[in-house]
């Protein structure tokens, strides 16, 4: 219907073109991304059934349409059947030429937001790793001189001393273990690129899971089967996906969830970084769970470091994700909902000229 259908299909937000029954007559790429859905199966249906808006709109949009005049709303949730709503701005306009024919674009506020956090949750993760080598350095080996102390001290103690003793060794050791697990930041290299095969990244991950920690979960498979091979660390990816499928499985009910590892490609993805340079992102990983969802005052933090919904968490899993994520010129992403959390890696594909058969 438009008269530049490259335009149409370059539009970087969802936009949809409705007819004067309120059905969609097109889609943009952006739209079907948004939607999880192809063009092919939303034409033709109400737009009301396939955009989900958290307020009466219909009414609006109809006066909107009378007049001819232009629409916009801002801070309203959207969402669709297969996705938790978002946060985001909603332009709506009548298409010149078009009798009754209406255009409405989607502009999630997610994706801004958190493109303004990018610099200081990065800066805060390069904080952490420096802290990290300090306590490392100025903690441990005190601890080491401690625990040696205490379990010389043990050999001459009676049964009931040696419960004290007992509980400094234990303390010790869990501080040491944690220093460990901070230290993570400070030994990661960087990232061997090469062709990766997501999917079998995706399997080794799942497979782990359920031998381990995630045994307790029914874990889904629901994978684009022609998705294009991927650039980055297999190793470094696969840590990336356990850790998001330890975090979902240890939110679930202790009697277990679902979670599901979704994979689709969406071509306009792409990032406008602030040096200028822009970065396309079309492969798409989700780990969706249907646990109680990321507490309220946690969730717009979740990547910082130190940031944990959990009595006993350390609060590093999500922060060493982001970083992993960010040094593959990636992006995450998170919405959340009780019942319905998910997780969003964008990832680049190989670059043309490179061989695709060396893969992981």
């Amino acid at each position: 219907m438009t008269s530049d259908s490259s335009i149409w299909a370059s539009l970087p937000i969802p936009a949809f073109l409705i007819d004067g029954n309120d059905n969609i007559a097109d889609v943009n790429s952006a739209g079907e991304g948004f939607l999880n859905a192809s063009a092919k199966s939303v034409i033709g249906t109400p737009i009301w059934d396939q955009v989900a808006i958290d307020a009466p709109i219909e009414e609006a949009f109809g006066r909107a349409r009378k007049n001819g005049t232009p629409l916009f709303v801002n801070d309203i949730d959207v969402g669709s059947g297969s996705r938790a709503p978002l946060q985001c701005a909603l332009q709506i306009a009548p298409l010149l030429g078009h009798p009754g024919t209406m255009i409405l674009m989607i502009s999630p506020r997610e994706l801004a937001g958190r493109m303004t956090q990018s610099h200081s949750v990065k800066s805060a993760a390069q904080s952490a790793i420096g802290m990290a080598e300090m306590l490392a350095h100025e903690i441990k080996n005190p601890l080491a001189g401690i625990t040696g102390a205490a379990q010389l001290l043990s050999m001459n103690l009676s049964p009931e001393d040696l419960e004290l003793t007992d509980l400094i060794v234990t303390e010790s050791r869990r501080i040491v273990k944690l220093l460990e697990q901070v230290e993570q930041f400070g030994n990661l290299s960087e990232p061997s690129f090469k062709p990766v095969n997501i999917h079998d990244v995706l399997d080794r991950a799942r497979r782990s899971a359920l031998l381990g920690f995630g045994a307790h979960m029914k874990i889904v498979e629901d994978y684009d089967p022609s998705l294009p091979l991927a650039y980055g660390d297999p190793d470094q990816l696969l840590q990336v996906i356990l850790n998001l499928l330890k975090n979902a499985s240890e939110a679930a009910d202790p009697k277990g969830g679902t979670i599901r590892i979704h994979s689709y490609f969406e071509h306009s993805f792409s990032l406008r970084r602030a040096d200028g340079s822009g970065q396309s992102l079309p492969l798409q990983v989700e780990i969706i769970d249907d646990g109680p969802g990321l507490p309220d005052k946690i969730r717009a933090d979740v990547f910082d470091p130190f940031v944990s919904g959990r009595d006993n968490g350390t609060g590093l899993g999500l922060a060493l994700v982001s970083k992993i994520i960010s040094d593959h010129h990636g992006w995450i992403s998170v919405t959340s909902v009780p019942g319905h959390t998910v997780f969003r890696l964008s990832l680049p594909r190989v670059p043309r000229g490179l061989n695709p058969e060396e893969t992981s």
